[in-house]
């Protein structure tokens, strides 16, 4: 638990003003639903007494809080490793590996980020989802970021809402593609397979942007960039374009070989364990100092040797494109 003792008197500029929104400018690193909570608990009180979230203040009223954040869920920590590209007191940006499920759940109850990262920073279990703002799929690998404090947390999370948070992945998807573009289609859950997502009309708006890096025979290595964050968006969309990525056990269909490939891309192409897709950069402006921040982490080893295999396929039966 972390124990939150603030103190402040109301401006008079927000006389007249609810005691939640104005609380919740006094104290910015809080969102108005925790202020809330904490005002019906009777941790938030004015002049020491409690008051309703409709309250209307005068202006030079004494503000205090006196609360306890308490622990989110009841995850384990587990020595996990976590490789570590970023870390303040505020943030943490990490490179995550292919199979390791993001957050608790049916089927996998640890041994999941959660879990390592409550190892490697106990105070995130006050934090909802152990401060996980957005997540990548089991599968996908690629920047990640977390963050460690309550204003942080509020931060980031306002800036993936105003799609302010740049996050770019790199894919190897099926078929080749003439030119970049965009899908703008809503996702929602599949009306009958209900662990899948699927364009639907009744679903979020999702917007992606693609261009292509490379076009092979019949394979097209992407970059892509996300302006939402619905579920398994990137696999959905592009499989939605009939050139779903490649090892995509959801959404991929049939396994499509080039003519005539030879017998290490063929078997490489049929075993490929995990959608090809990563995310490769991330920018955000730091929640706390303002700062422009920026990474990128290297394609992990099994896609770049898929991609090195489809040059070669490229170079000895397709030529140029």
């Amino acid at each position: 638990m972390t124990e939150i003792h603030l103190r402040d008197k109301v401006p008079m500029e927000l006389a007249g003003g609810r005691l939640d929104q104005v609380a919740a400018r006094m104290f910015p690193d809080y969102s108005r639903s925790l202020i809330q909570e904490w005002i019906r608990s009777g941790a938030l009180v004015v002049d020491g007494v409690q008051q309703k979230p409709r309250y209307k203040l005068s202006g030079s009223e004494l503000i205090e809080i006196n609360a306890m954040l308490e622990e989110q869920g009841d995850w384990q920590p587990q020595q996990i490793g976590l490789d570590i590209r970023y870390e303040d007191e505020d943030l943490l940006v990490l490179n995550k590996p292919a199979g390791l499920v993001v957050h608790p759940a049916a089927g996998h109850p640890d041994g999941t980020l959660v879990n390592a990262l409550l190892y490697h920073a106990p105070d995130l279990a006050t934090l909802p989802r152990a401060g996980i703002v957005h997540r990548l799929d089991k599968d996908t690998t690629g920047l990640l970021v977390v963050a460690k404090s309550i204003r942080a947390h509020k931060g980031l999370i306002e800036q993936l809402q105003a799609r302010q948070m740049g996050r770019e992945y790199e894919a190897v998807v099926m078929g080749v593609m003439t030119g970049g573009g965009s899908v703008d289609e809503p996702i929602g859950r599949h009306p009958r397979q209900r662990k899948k997502m699927a364009v639907s009309s009744s679903g979020k708006d999702a917007l992606t942007h693609y261009g292509i890096i490379k076009r092979f025979r019949a394979h097209t290595h992407l970059k892509l960039r996300l302006e939402s964050g619905r579920t398994h968006q990137i696999r959905v969309h592009m499989a939605h374009l009939r050139y779903p990525i490649v090892g995509d056990q959801t959404y991929g269909g049939r396994l499509k070989l080039p003519r005539g490939a030879d017998v290490e891309l063929v078997e490489f192409l049929r075993t490929f364990p995990r959608q090809a897709l990563h995310a490769r950069r991330l920018q955000l402006q730091h929640p706390v100092s303002g700062e422009q921040l920026q990474w990128e982490v290297e394609i992990p080893v099994d896609m770049q040797m898929l991609i090195n295999l489809l040059e070669k396929d490229q170079h000895l039966l397709g030529g140029l494109l």
